[in-house]
């Protein structure tokens, strides 16, 4: 989490190369961590794939993959071609041990004139049942024995329940140490999911009245206004739980609920994420009808086009039972969170897109105010937006002018690009920075992954013996089904509306 020096020499070896992660987002990062001046000096791409490809038209791909996507647009030639020269390429069998043989000896080349040793950054943009035989693999041709210099990054899915996540750690571990995985969700890079560290912690105004005592019920919400897309494949086969809530909602929800750690060291900070993961109170498995709704969106109207139905989207089973939507009510069993609801939800084709923690305090115990004063009451509310429009939102009562008393809500706002008038640094940047100079703070850890299935299985298995017949069950272009908004309104309370809908 702090830059303050040049990172040693690496190599960054990405599997799957020709893929549009690598294309959209990886090596755009690369690019614009080069051009900030956070490489070291000695630095190289190396893209492995099926597909062959010379380094000219390996590099020509990612030039227009930089352009359309980077955030800094397209590219000049000046900036462009002395980076270009670090990107290669390599025709790879990622189940061939030949293939392996020949990239120690492309490692080697690449390297031979550089000053010392560089470290290896293996990162697997591959599907998901690749990941232990390719790390098997690095492991029987020697890539994998230097534990300090060489790492492995994953992507999420980190397996699709708990049994094979617990396989999946398994088959990792056998080659490479704990220490050399950097298991990625990229929610954790945005700037203002690392924000709530910093409002929590460096702020003496709320932390001390971050706790049960003043503290209602919390809200979480990652809204995505697109369909599936091109994913209806991998998607039907996962569904809104699996894709979202063990990983990005869980580890939004731990930066929320943590304990102040002592000090920002990787492990002391992951400690704390942990534990909250483990105190979230279990689901029983008879009940997970009162604590879990799903959804699956019908057609409807987005952004004033008509758009189909789930089960109309390409790849996707026409009788498919996969939800598209889920909310969860979960406790956490400690003494500062005792019986404060987190409510959590996801889902696609919802009516806008946006990411937000909303924190809902306790009304005031004792009000001298007549109700007459406040008609418009409202109880005071804090909302950190994640995306878009990244910023924090304070409502507080305040006196409406006039010769009469009268109270009306009002909000004090933060905005990102109003206070500091920079271009905030993609995600995958601030993470790829964070493998390369050996930071896991940002990282899912082995336990935590477990943690969260432990938590999601009793849904799954659930909802996974109780075939749901009213699916789809919400409009797309709406805010879901209405078993979510009957989640919290039997516990008297509501769902936040974001003002981008407003």
């Amino acid at each position: 989490m702090e830059r303050n020096h040049v990172p040693e020499p690496a190599i960054l070896v990405i599997f799957g190369a020709s893929g549009d992660l690598t294309w959209r987002k990886l090596v755009p990062a690369v690019f614009n961590l080069r051009i900030d001046g956070h490489l070291p000096g000695e630095f190289a791409v190396l893209g492995l794939d099926r597909k062959e490809m010379t380094d000219d038209e390996f590099r020509d791909r990612m030039r227009d993959g930089v352009d359309r996507a980077s955030r800094r647009g397209k590219t000049d030639d000046a900036a462009w071609n002395p980076f270009a020269q670090s990107l290669h390429h390599m025709l790879a069998d990622f189940g061939d041990a030949k293939s392996y043989e020949v990239l120690k000896k492309r490692l080697q080349a690449l390297a031979k004139d550089w000053k010392s040793e560089p470290n290896y950054i293996f990162y697997l943009a591959v599907p998901p049942e690749l990941f232990g035989p390719v790390a098997a693999q690095l492991g029987q041709c020697g890539l994998a024995r230097l534990r300090n210099r060489t790492f492995l990054v994953l992507e999420k899915p980190f397996g699709h329940d708990l049994e094979s996540a617990r396989e999946l750690d398994r088959q990792l571990t056998a080659t490479f140490h704990e220490s050399q995985l950097y298991r990625i969700d990229h929610y954790m890079g945005k700037e203002t999911v690392q924000n709530i560290l910093a409002f929590r912690f460096a702020n003496s105004l709320f932390e001390p009245i971050w706790n049960r005592r003043y503290i209602d019920h919390m809200q979480i919400t990652v809204a995505e206004s697109n369909g599936v897309e091109h994913r209806g494949g991998y998607y039907d086969k996962a569904g809104a739980l699996r894709d979202m809530v063990p990983n990005h909602l869980f580890q939004i929800l731990s930066m929320v609920a943590m304990e102040p750690p002592i000090s920002f060291d990787a492990d002391e900070v992951r400690n704390k994420k942990g534990d909250v993961l483990k105190a979230v109170r279990p689901i029983p498995a008879d009940q997970v009808s009162k604590f879990a709704v799903r959804g699956q969106y019908d057609a409807g109207w987005t952004k004033g086009q008509k758009v189909a139905a789930y089960r109309k989207e390409p790849r996707v089973d026409p009788k498919s039972n996969t939800e598209t939507f889920v909310a969860v009510k979960l406790f956490v069993d400690n003494w500062r969170w005792q019986e404060v609801p987190f409510y959590l939800r996801t889902g696609k084709r919802l009516a806008a897109r946006y990411s937000e923690v909303v924190v809902y305090f306790r009304p005031v115990p004792h009000s001298t105010f007549p109700t007459s004063c406040q008609p418009n009451w409202l109880p005071n509310r804090l909302a950190i937006r994640i995306q878009p429009e990244e910023g924090i939102q304070l409502r507080i009562m305040a006196k409406h002018p006039g010769l009469t008393m009268r109270l009306d809500p009002v909000e004090m706002k933060f905005s990102y690009a109003a206070s500091f008038q920079i271009q905030s640094p993609e995600a995958y940047e601030a993470l790829l920075l964070d493998v390369i100079e050996h930071d896991p703070t940002q990282f899912l850890r082995d336990d935590m992954i477990e943690a969260g299935w432990s938590l999601v299985q009793p849904i799954l298995d659930a909802w996974g013996n109780d075939r749901i017949t009213d699916f789809p069950n919400y409009e797309a272009g709406s805010w879901g089904p209405d078993a979510a908004t009957h989640l919290l309104a039997n516990d008297g309370r509501s769902w936040s509306r974001p003002k981008v809908e407003e």
